[in-house]
């Protein structure tokens, strides 16, 4: 098993519990799924640029990803139906696990200017959702080989009712959110 699914399984769950004030311990929130994601715009030209991407986001996650494409046409973006635009991965059970310690304790510390996460990414219904700038963050990419540095996006989901739980429970797992900042 994963190391953070360990601690969370003995330890973040009762502090959880007692912190949050609930009754029954499958209140508690736990992370569900995590979804990553890049959108390739310049891939509806070159097919390559996908493919690439693909491999790197491959790496990144340790799961095959997929190709999306798009749902309709945009005449005046060039855009075809059925045209690769982008790759996805999603990541659950121990492989997420894995993916969120790389992303708190590797990633995350080589982002350049780092302040922070922003509190203001919760969706209300207890999910966070970042952006990432440069994908060379991560150690799995030869930074020697990447063509271009590309984004990414990445979705946690939670099973919390709100965005507070959310917050505790990214909280326990060493999120370095900004703190407020008192006027």
């Amino acid at each position: 098993m994963s190391r953070l699914l360990i601690e969370y399984n003995s330890h973040i769950k009762q502090d959880l519990k007692s912190k949050l004030g609930f009754k029954n311990i499958f209140q508690v929130p736990k992370i569900e799924k995590i979804i990553l994601n890049m959108g390739v715009g310049e891939g509806k030209d070159d097919s390559k640029l996908i493919d690439r991407a693909l491999d790197d986001l491959t790496l990144i996650s340790g799961q095959k990803a997929v190709k999306t494409t798009s749902k309709k046409a945009i005449s005046g973006f060039k855009i075809r139906e059925g045209m690769p635009l982008g790759v996805k991965v999603t990541l659950r059970n121990k492989i997420m696990y894995e993916f969120l310690d790389r992303l708190v304790n590797i990633a995350i510390p080589r982002i350049r200017d780092f302040r922070g996460l922003n509190m203001k990414s919760f969706d209300g219904k207890g999910n966070f959702s970042m952006g990432i700038k440069e994908h060379v963050i991560f150690p799995e990419i030869n930074f020697d080989k990447v063509e271009k540095i590309r984004g990414m996006d990445i979705t946690i989901c939670t099973s919390a009712k709100n965005n507070n739980d959310a917050i505790e429970l990214l909280k326990c797992f060493n999120m370095p959110f900004k703190q407020k900042e008192f006027n």
